[in-house]
């Protein structure tokens, strides 16, 4: 049978234990020892599950003789040197699929939120304040919503926001949507996206082509004022430009799941050691902010690591 040992990096749901052992797969939990103490004994394994604990790269990646496959329990992968495990002949596995539905449904939620002052509303209520015209929402019927990023992620926000009687465009330029599957989504150019934005969500991977994609040039581009949601990664937008934006009325409000200042394990700094730009925002009634939770639901967690076991099945090991 030869070696079927899976060092599992960090913590992921049984399931994908339960499914891979059927086929003879045995998985190594290596999530409470260290990178340095991993690479002494990763030729051992045929194949590593990951989520964002440490990086993945070429240093790590030359100890593994006998490496066949990356699996991330995620959409992500830039916490993994690609150039280095082509060049070693690995296989990359995602799991995009796997906690779409939870990002798309969550964008949706932190957006509701937003348009209808729930975060104020309820503190002041707790409080035993009772201010109704002062938290009067704003319907998201009728608004024309921009996607910027037409992936798993952007499909499933665009499936989620269906019933909500919004105008849908998208932007992305390596992807041709089908419009059978998608018929109240129009393709459009970045030029259209500008004209016509009122709330413009990001669903794009961290490249170098997408860091700070969000600066002063970008947002002074659009010609109203707009919403912004960002649960795709937190460099996609310049938080200096961000909080201007805020400042001048450019960007109304922001929805935000991840920030500039995450650590590459998608942790973040304390406060004291942030940004004025960072404390802006946490100051601010415009904004709202989760920590990264996204597609980290209950349900997500079991499935991207179904996701990933099936996607191992389908290699040829």
């Amino acid at each position: 049978m030869g070696n079927k040992k899976i060092l599992l990096i960090d913590s992921i749901h049984s399931d994908f234990e339960s499914i891979v052992s059927k086929q003879g797969f045995q998985c190594i939990d290596g999530s409470l020892k260290s990178k340095q103490e991993l690479i002494k004994e990763i030729n051992d394994y045929i194949g590593i599950v990951i989520r964002s604990r440490f990086r993945i790269d070429d240093e790590f990646l030359r100890e593994a003789k006998g490496l066949k496959f990356i699996a991330r329990s995620g959409a992500g992968m830039e916490n993994i040197d690609i150039d280095a495990a082509q060049k070693y002949n690995i296989e990359m596995i995602n799991a995009p699929e796997g906690n779409r539905d939870a990002v798309g449904e969550h964008a949706i939620a932190m957006l509701l939120c937003l348009f209808n002052k729930l975060l104020i509303a309820d503190k002041e209520v707790r409080q035993g304040i009772w201010k109704r015209n002062e938290n009067r929402g704003i319907e998201l019927k009728g608004k024309t919503v921009a996607i910027i990023g037409f992936g798993n992620m952007g499909s499933a926000f665009a499936r989620c926001l269906s019933g909500f009687g919004v105008e849908i465009i998208a932007y992305d330029k390596y992807a041709e949507i089908d419009k059978k599957i998608f018929p109240n989504v129009v393709q459009t150019n970045l030029n259209e996206v500008f004209e016509r934005a009122d709330v413009v969500s990001f669903h794009v991977p961290l490249t170098e082509e997408t860091r700070y994609l969000v600066n002063e040039e970008y947002l002074s581009s659009f010609k109203r004022n707009i919403y912004i949601i960002n649960t795709a990664r937190g460099l996609v937008v310049k938080t200096d430009a961000l909080v201007n934006g805020i400042k001048s009325g450019k960007v109304i409000g922001a929805c935000l799941d991840v920030i500039e200042f995450e650590s590459s394990s998608f942790e973040k700094i304390s406060n004291e050691q942030l940004p004025e730009s960072w404390k802006y925002l946490i100051e601010s009634n415009n904004v709202v902010l989760t920590p990264h939770i996204a597609g980290w639901t209950y349900e997500s967690y079991r499935k991207l690591s179904e996701v990933m076991a099936n996607k191992v099945l389908n290699l040829n090991l």
